[in-house]
């Protein structure tokens, strides 16, 4: 008897179990699938297929209350793009299950509560607007969600608060108005007209300091390059105007206007918005990037207007499409391609417009910059016979507006364009931009040109760009990236490095130790030194030309030998570079020897910061340096420089990190002694351990300080850099009464901007002392306008 039931519960006891619980998980994962995937591609209409969810969820409810109420919270807030149909949903089952619906617009509230709470301020918007529009559904009563806009917009009316607070709390309202200000209004005309008029005086006292700084183009022709919460209120003024009759959100509940108008409403609990917090990291304001009107898609449907709500609601619809599917550049093509309502809507205007507003995005896009060029090569695939034309005529108008555009944009401009052209066989039809051909070389045009061309060749070889390029553009293709190595042959021998490079040479294709190399290196004479002077060790040049000149020179093949030889070499480099001097003729001799090839530099300066063989200042000091003037507006130059800043902020953060987690450690070790009571050899134990974690943080504290004190020198070598060049420039312009506005001029105060914008976070922490030491109020207003700028963004 004991066998069988031994046997019955291995043949049959066990399957049972298991099917006991996967079962309820699959339910789960299916219950899932069914609602992230409605309103996708069917046979069936989307209100037959909302009808039938809401059934099957209904009879799911007793069991699965609680996943589905996490669902359709996590819906609300990652899937904005398809707000109206989950808000049917949620509708269709408030009538036929009132508690369900109550405990629905509590947990919602509790979610809001939460990500105002951790500063994600974007998924707070679209869960407002998913509670706004429960309001055309019957789910939440018309007055209490007036309520809760009342009590956003009273945050205008808070006193020492950052403007981007108040900013964001009435950008939630009047972007939630376009779903449901018909509604409102309806119900509420009077509390809805008092609201927009504090809105509107909000708006009028707003500060706009800052607005310079985040324009793509300085110009505002052809389209006016728009504050977000001034183009917002026009567009909401417009559509005040008409009514509240906008025609293009999809409202999947209007066919259940007869089941829902019989729903019992519920009333959102009183919603208060959390008090300032020192710490909270508020949105950033934005310009509204325009790039095309009606003009510009002659056939087909017409382009709705910048100040029509439709404008807003398709272009915010795309932006939740792309912040969605954005990590897989296919669905995200296909989803952006099939928009609802597209036969509408001159749609690939709209996609191509949007995507651009991304990439251009200042301080910083969305996403990285290489995922727009992938997503827009997806839909020229997908849209062979239309989206190429109007992705050309995008980049046509791009580059007939590059003297009004923000050089930092421009730079976004290059790489995206060099890489899209490195998809397409780099066929462009270059004879059309001959009219660069003409300018200065310094203008945007050729400039843009020449950098394309230049990045061009990092994606395939000098001889590739040369047979694609019509041979007018000669002046414009990038010299060949070959290696320049002075004392190369005889011509060089009266040089007076030159026999000392032949001996090093052949000392280190001998395998010649370090001392060896060095006792050869110290008989070159110093040309800083008279030949009576017997002092110490001054720094010597040619000590570090000469030998640096040929190791690069012998391991000219690849980056890989380049970088064998540095690691190789790294003591006596090391020993070469101990004075500032030093670690600046080291990154000249870089220069000089690989000029025809920026990537190179780009490659071996990064190189020479981690090994430590440079420092971040020097760096800083050598590309402001006389040496590097004529090279100050190419654009490897800030690629370095920006890549240097970044090398040092990582350094800093990854110290903080370890002095963070050795904090942790030794609180969680006093709480173990604290727990262990009177265990003598483990309090001895505890104690040596806690002694040593003390020593570690002490150390590593000594380090962050260090470390700090570096990373705001950097950024005061660069500011003050920065000041001197644009100083001396306008005092020579005032001096010769001449025009400012040159097009160095506005490359250097564009990229004095960009610093701020990139490296904003850290620069916040210094501010008092550049406020102190370098952006007082003597300086000019030219370059203290843009200090002025940067503060405002965050006040």
């Amino acid at each position: 008897m004991s066998r069988r039931r031994q046997s019955d519960e291995n043949d049959g006891g066990q399957p049972h179990k298991r099917r006991r619980t996967s079962e309820p998980i699959e339910i789960e994962d299916r219950l899932e699938s069914l609602i992230c995937r409605v309103g996708e591609k069917s046979t069936s209409s989307l209100e037959s297929n909302l009808e039938g969810l809401a059934g099957v969820l209904e009879a799911d409810l007793p069991n699965y209350k609680n996943k589905i109420l996490r669902i359709l919270c996590a819906v609300a807030r990652l899937l904005p793009e398809k707000l109206t149909v989950y808000t049917t949903l949620v509708g269709l089952l408030n009538a036929r299950n009132y508690n369900f619906g109550g405990e629905f617009v509590e947990a919602m509230i509790r979610q809001l509560k939460e990500t105002l709470k951790n500063n994600l301020y974007n998924e707070a918007v679209y869960l407002v607007r998913f509670l706004s529009d429960l309001v055309n559904c019957h789910v939440i009563a018309a007055p209490s969600m007036v309520a809760m806009f009342e009590n956003f917009v009273s945050v205008t009316q808070e006193e020492d608060v950052p403007q981007v607070r108040s900013d964001w709390f009435v950008y939630v309202v009047l972007s939630c108005l376009p779903w449901v200000g018909k509604e409102l209004y309806e119900k509420k005309d009077v509390e809805m007209d008092r609201l927009l008029s504090q809105v509107e005086g909000y708006l009028k006292r707003r500060v706009k300091t800052h607005v310079p700084m985040l324009q793509v183009w300085t110009a505002e022709t052809p389209h006016p390059q728009e504050e977000y919460l001034d183009c917002l209120w026009a567009q909401i003024q417009k559509l005040k105007k008409d009514r509240w009759q906008e025609r293009h959100i999809l409202r999947p509940y209007i066919a259940f206007d007869s089941v829902l108008c019989e729903a019992l409403q519920h009333n959102l609990p009183p919603f208060t918005p959390p008090g300032h917090m020192p710490d909270a990291q508020y949105p950033m304001p934005r310009v509204v990037f325009r790039m095309f009107d009606y003009t510009d898609a002659p056939e087909g449907p017409v382009m709705p207007g910048s100040h029509s709500v439709e404008r807003f609601v398709i272009e915010e619809n795309l932006h939740c499409i792309i912040k969605t599917h954005w990590k897989e550049r296919k669905t995200c093509a296909a989803q952006l391609l099939s928009y609802p309502g597209k036969n509408k809507i001159p749609l690939n205007y709209h996609i191509v417009e949007v995507i651009f507003g991304e990439l251009f995005q200042l301080p910083a896009p969305p996403h990285i910059d290489v995922m727009y060029t992938t997503l827009l090569i997806e839909l020229c695939k997908l849209q062979p016979g239309s989206l190429p034309q109007v992705l050309a005529q995008a980049t046509e108008m791009l580059y007939m507006r590059l003297d009004t555009m923000n050089t930092i944009c421009i730079d976004r401009l290059i790489n995206w364009f060099s890489h899209h052209l490195s998809n397409f066989q780099f066929r462009w039809s270059w004879d059309d931009w001959a009219d660069c051909l003409t300018l200065d070389l310094e203008k945007p045009k050729p400039k843009f040109v020449k950098e394309v061309l230049e990045k061009s060749m990092r994606l395939s070889y000098h001889q590739r760009i040369v047979d694609i390029v019509p041979p007018t553009f000669a002046a414009l293709i990038p010299a060949e990236p070959i290696f320049i190595f002075k004392y190369a042959d005889e011509s060089a021998a009266s040089l007076p490095g030159y026999p000392a490079s032949i001996t090093v040479g052949n000392a280190i294709k001998n395998r010649a130790s370090n001392e060896e190399i060095l006792t050869i290196l110290k008989e070159v004479p110093n040309p800083n030194q008279e030949d009576d002077d017997d002092e110490g060790e001054s720094f010597n040049p040619l000590k570090i030309d000469v030998f640096l000149q040929t190791l690069l020179h012998l391991a000219a093949k690849s980056f890989s030998h380049s970088f064998s030889a540095l690691a190789k070499f790294h003591e006596i480099l090391k020993t070469l570079t101990e004075s500032d001097e030093g670690k600046l003729h080291i990154l000249k001799v870089v220069y000089e020897v690989w000029r025809n090839h920026p990537q190179i530099i780009a490659v071996l300066v990064d190189k020479l910061i981690r090994t430590q063989i440079v420092d971040c200042a020097a760096v800083a000091n050598w590309l402001f340096s006389q040496d590097m003037a004529h090279e100050f507006t190419r654009l490897f130059i800030w690629e370095i420089l920006h890549s240097t800043i970044r090398k040092m902020n990582k350094h800093v953060q990854k110290i903080q990190k370890e002095l963070e987690e050795a904090k942790d450690k030794l609180e969680k070790q006093q709480h173990k002694r604290r727990d262990s009571g009177d265990d003598e050899d483990m309090d001895k134990n505890s104690e040596d351990e806690e002694g040593q974690l003390e020593e570690q943080i002490e150390r590593l504290q000594e380090k962050v300080e260090s470390a700090q004190s570096e990373q705001k020198n950097l950024f005061l070598v660069i500011f003050q850099r920065f000041i001197m060049l644009l100083t001396e420039h306008l005092v020579r312009c005032e001096t010769g009464s001449v025009d400012i506005s040159t097009p160095w001029y506005k490359n250097c105060i564009e990229r004095l901007q960009q610093i701020f914008l990139m490296h904003h976070v850290t620069i916040q922490q210094y501010m008092g002392t550049l406020e102190n030491l370098l952006f007082t109020a003597e300086l000019d207003h030219h370059i203290l306008a843009v200090y002025q700028q940067f503060c405002a963004l965050q006040l």
